[in-house]
């Protein structure tokens, strides 16, 4: 079953009934679906899917001529294998057609140019010599996101320039993931998605017609279950020194944000740290997150932002696999998930809701259901300011750091919404209000509220939500129905 992807659908069929030669790019991080978006677009066209093997060069040209070969071509009737690459890409331009465009998908492109790195080249000559102005469409797929980014989308390289469309493939949001859960309650489709992410492959894993718990535990838990050892499989066929990476996974995912304190976590060597950081950013197993209304010198020092884990699964793996791989290993998937998950699942849960809380600001803004249009959405920390007059008969102002869950400003940060979202069995009161409103002291006009509780709210802030044209109330139902 074929969920979601439209955007990325409709970008590829908007080129492909474009005029003249299309050269495409596809690019993103292993799991995201790449493969079965490139077939569900291929089917009912007249195609040719060549999928590259890990192999020598000319084990991989042998295959690559048997799969042009058996599309018709001319050639076939000469030949086997053809002689060189050369050949064998200038057949692209007589493959059948009736009329349509002559496509071809070469996934795992990578995997090509590592047996042979002229590849690139070869291609370059003959897309500027004779397929850029034929009615062919090219696209060129592949996991290997540094390679694609540095050897084939960088300046002074052979294709730089060239293609025509340059897509790089995300986790699916949060709104198309859930359907893969479409019998869930609200409450665990938010679960299902704080474990799984927007990662087809793992999302396809859960059974619907399991609990959520009976999912984690048979599909995560479970020795020998394809999640069970998904992470380690990833990073060992991505990343050398696996075991150190995972100790810097680790430490981000236990609360260490901050590079000072990955450092002090992991007591790995400062410049070694930047360098594993580096590598899991380009991986986007990792984000560096900047606070709303950051500035650009901020943003450049390499000390400063906060790293936090983007892909959902690989933070449950390292909050609940990894440090419980002894009792797992002996079996105790059951007894793992009711001692140490499921009393944990729905603080664990409690960012990934603020994440969807964010995205959904964001469709609001989009949609133009702000109450101005934002031009920065994200998270907010610093220090704020509270006058204390309990330690003293004199008020003190005492200064405290801290953050909130959602902010959104215009250009000029002249107007803000301030958004606080409660994961948790209890309502959201006029308390929880207040303290979101002391948080932010730097502007006196102009802050509109937005407040998320999977709970609900007491009688007290609805009726202040009825006096409060700036004051707005979502329950997870309102969140989940867009």
């Amino acid at each position: 079953m074929f969920i979601g992807r439209e955007q990325e659908l409709r970008f590829f069929e908007d080129r492909y009934n474009a005029s003249g030669g299309q050269l495409l790019i596809l690019y993103g991080r292993r799991r995201v679906g790449k493969t079965e978006l490139l077939h569900k677009f291929c089917a009912g066209k007249p195609h040719v899917f060549y999928s590259c093997r890990e192999t020598v060069d000319v084990e991989q040209l042998e295959a690559f001529s048997k799969r042009i070969l058996s599309s018709g071509v001319p050639a076939a009737r000469y030949i086997n294998v053809f002689p060189d690459w050369e050949a064998a890409f200038y057949s692209i331009s007589e493959l059948p057609s009736n009329e349509e465009k002559k496509l071809l998908v070469i996934d795992e492109f990578p995997y090509m140019c590592k047996g042979n790195p002229s590849i690139p080249s070869l291609l370059q000559n003959l897309w500027d010599e004779r397929l850029k102005d034929q009615n062919v469409m090219l696209i060129l797929c592949g996991s290997a996101m540094s390679f694609i980014e540095k050897e084939l989308l960088s300046e002074k390289k052979p294709l730089y320039g060239r293609a025509s469309g340059i897509y790089k493939m995300n986790e699916m949001p949060f709104y198309d993931a859930i359907k893969f859960f479409p019998d869930y309650s609200d409450e665990d489709k938010v679960l299902a998605y704080s474990v799984l992410g927007g990662v087809p492959h793992y999302l396809c894993q859960f059974d619907e017609k399991l609990s959520l718990g009976e999912n984690i535990i048979n599909n995560v838990l479970t020795k020998g279950c394809v999640l069970y050892s998904e992470v380690e499989f990833l990073l060992r066929q991505e990343l050398r020194e696996a075991a150190l990476y995972n100790t810097v996974i680790e430490a981000i995912a236990l609360g260490n944000t901050r590079l000072n304190d990955i450092y002090t976590k992991t007591q790995i060597d400062k410049s070694k740290i930047s360098v594993y950081l580096k590598n899991l950013l380009e991986l986007e197993i990792i984000q560096r997150e900047f606070s709303v209304l950051s500035g650009s010198k901020e943003k450049a020092s390499s000390s400063r932002g906060l790293y936090r884990i983007t892909d959902n699964f690989f933070r449950f793996w390292f909050g609940f696999v990894f440090t419980n791989l002894s009792d797992l290993e002996a079996g105790d998937a059951e007894g793992v998930y009711r001692h140490f998950v499921l009393p944990q699942l729905n603080e664990f849960a409690a960012p990934v809701f603020e994440h969807i809380c964010r995205e959904f600001i964001r469709k609001q803004n989009r949609d133009g259901r702000l109450p101005f249009r934002a031009a920065d959405i994200g998270r907010w920390w610093g220090k704020a300011h509270r006058t204390d007059t309990a330690s003293s008969d004199k008020p003190q102002r005492v200064s405290y750091e801290t953050e909130i869950d959602v902010m959104a400003v215009d250009k000029g940060a002249k107007n803000i919404l301030l958004g606080e979202c409660k994961f948790r069995n209890s309502e959201l009161t006029q308390g929880d209000f207040e303290k979101l409103a002391e948080k932010y002291t730097q502007a006196k006009t102009g802050i509109s509220y937005s407040l998320f509780s999977k709970s609900g709210f007491s009688q007290g802030m609805l009726d202040e939500a009825r006096k409060n044209k700036r004051l707005s109330l979502y329950t997870l139902a309102d969140v989940l129905d867009v």
